[in-house]
């Protein structure tokens, strides 16, 4: 992994923001959070200054959700907690299964557009695989698998920290479940990831052992246990 510096992905919200994803973004001094309906994550630099706590709250508004991801530093005890989720970020190793370029020739594995979108909610609505919103797929490449027309599985790039690349987003409906299509839509991602002299990284719900298992069996391998967690602003 020569040149992909591992620890802003101990960041990877505000060094997207602050990065490749400043065009998506909005910011009042020391805080920044994503454009309506790109996404909910926000950051704040991690520096002890506390002002920072009160641009966020300035950016977002007053009562407003502060979805913080996985940031390393925590809010004043004045803002409350409205869910704690423990997971784990994991990354795949330059030589990693998942990376394979014959992955990119499945010729089932299509490229989604904006006219995907409506269907791309659709299945988000059925599978809920985490937050996703109607300009979520302006983050990155978002690629999908159809039977008989109907979008049926997908997954998609969103984090963009300098030299990565996140997947995100990986889902398959309930009926067409078990054709292993959440393996070949996260290896054409790793693919086109590494193509371009990047490092694939995903994160995962530590109690979801069935994606875990997958995304190990693809090569990815754990990098650090995180907590997600999301605040109200006071």
């Amino acid at each position: 992994m020569a040149g992909r510096d591992p620890f802003v992905l101990d960041d990877p919200v505000g060094e997207s923001l602050r990065g490749r994803h400043a065009p998506l973004a909005r910011r009042v001094g020391k805080a920044v959070t994503y454009l309506p309906d790109v996404s909910t994550f926000a950051a704040v630099t991690t520096d002890p200054d506390p002002v920072k706590w009160a641009d966020l709250t300035e950016l977002l508004g007053r009562g407003a959700f502060a979805d913080m991801f996985s940031c390393p530093v925590l809010p004043p005890p004045d803002w409350k907690p409205v869910f704690v989720l423990e997971g784990r970020q994991m990354i795949l190793p330059g030589d990693g299964a998942a990376g394979r370029p014959a992955d990119e020739t499945d010729d089932d594995v299509v490229e989604l557009d904006a006219d995907s979108v409506p269907e791309m909610l659709d299945l988000v609505e059925r599978t809920r695989p985490g937050p996703f919103w109607s300009r979520t797929p302006e983050l990155g490449t978002y690629l999908g698998i159809r039977e008989k027309g109907t979008l049926v599985a997908m997954a998609g790039e969103r984090l963009r920290p300098p030299g990565w690349t996140e997947i995100s987003a990986v889902c398959t409906a309930p009926e067409a479940r078990g054709q292993g299509h959440a393996a070949r839509l996260v290896g054409a991602l790793a693919a086109r990831i590494e193509a371009r002299g990047e490092g694939a990284f995903l994160h995962v719900a530590e109690a979801n052992v069935g994606a875990r298992a997958l995304y190990e069996k693809l090569g990815f391998v754990t990098r650090r246990h995180v907590t997600f967690r999301g605040f109200r602003t006071p």
